[in-house]
């Protein structure tokens, strides 16, 4: 293992306890690569809602409880960019892998390869995996150790600036107009399409070839989302979403995209769909909010209702693919590394388009 210049300790964002306060802790010890690891510097990292609602202790399992079992103390980030600089021993699986190569931060962490979701390609059901943002350090720190067999290893090509939030919004967004199954010249709600999530959604929608209905609220939100590309945009605060939806495309959207992490914001959004049509839920409530739909609707209209939780890696490097062609532009802003307080009260309020990349590496 090459370790010239490597430091012994590092500067993290650490919480204690969820609930509690960010901290930058100066003198936390950087990893060590064990075996098939490699060690890599962080240079920039998105902000996700999941790592605020893990920070404040809100995060849902599936049961709709709160996640209980996760590291204390908590270092967040899963949308990381880094930069290999340590190989560790015995890797046994180094193709593409060199020092000074790029690699991904991502929710998932390590598989085990051999499980039924794993063989199917559906490996982010793992039932032994383990992410980035409940069980190992993510990105917000300076040096992480990282698994080399499950590596997402970038082109270099790539602006690390702006691939980070690919690697978990992007994906999630990807992975959630996949599952819709839309077609070319289709109708295609997201709701909060002017958020992290939602406007990369509104592009790999329109990528498909869809027509994109944004539904969101607050200055300059409709000016930002018809930009990236939506045919309509729709502010909940002054319309009603759903009589809009039927007023643009006469049947209903065949499909309808909720990124908003909102109770509201799912009541009532399988109305907006026809027969046929599709809601693909992204977005999660704090709480236990179920959908105000009545069986009896879902049945008659023959609607499709699908849950998204990132995605693979194999998709994670379709939807990495679209963005280095430019075919997908994520909307960033760079701001360093010490604004994480700042960014996650930003977040509570909505008060930001698109997405928070923080500036790590100094």
């Amino acid at each position: 293992m090459a370790s010239t210049g490597i430091p012994k300790t590092q500067t993290v964002a650490l919480v204690r306890d969820l609930g509690g306060t960010v901290e930058f802790k100066t003198d936390y010890p950087v990893p060590m690569p064990g075996t098939n690891e490699v060690l890599a510097k962080v240079l920039y990292t998105g902000v996700c809602q999941s790592d605020l609602h893990t920070k404040a202790g809100t995060a849902a399992g599936p049961d709709g409880t709160p996640i209980t079992k996760i590291k204390l103390p908590h270092v967040g980030g899963h949308e990381g960019i880094g930069e290999i600089v340590a190989l560790g021993p015995d890797i046994t699986h180094s193709h593409g892998l060199k020092v000074g190569g790029l690699v991904g931060i991502r929710f998932s962490s390590r598989i085990c390869r051999r499980c039924e979701f794993c063989l199917a390609g559906t490996e982010q059901y793992c039932i032994k995996s383990t992410n980035h943002l409940h069980h190992e350090d993510g990105s917000f720190q300076q040096y992480i150790a990282l698994d080399a067999d499950y590596l997402t290893v970038l082109p270099n090509d790539v602006d690390p600036k702006v691939m980070g939030p690919v690697l978990c919004a992007g994906l999630t967004a990807y992975k959630a107009v996949l599952n819709t199954n839309i077609r070319p010249g289709n109708w295609l709600v997201v709701v909060g399409a002017g958020g992290g999530l939602g406007h990369l959604a509104v592009q790999y929608a329109k990528a498909q070839g869809a027509l994109v209905i944004g539904v969101d609220t607050g200055p300059g939100k409709r000016d930002f989302v018809l930009g990236i590309g939506a045919q309509e945009f729709i502010d909940f605060a002054t319309e009603d979403p759903i009589q809009k939806v039927h007023a643009i495309t006469g049947l209903g959207a065949h499909a309808a995209v909720v990124t908003a992490g909102n109770a509201k914001a799912f009541a009532h959004a399988c109305e907006m769909l026809r027969v046929g049509g599709t809601l693909s839920c992204v977005g999660i409530p704090p709480g236990n909010p179920c959908l105000e739909t009545p069986i009896c609707t879902i049945v008659i209209k023959g609607l499709r209702i699908t849950g998204n939780l990132v995605g693979s890696l194999k998709e994670c490097m379709e939807a990495v693919d679209l963005v280095r062609r430019g075919v997908v532009k994520p909307v960033i802003k760079v701001r360093p590394f010490k604004d994480l307080p700042q960014v996650y009260e930003e977040m509570e309020k909505g008060d930001i388009a698109g997405r928070i990349v923080l500036q790590v590496a100094e």
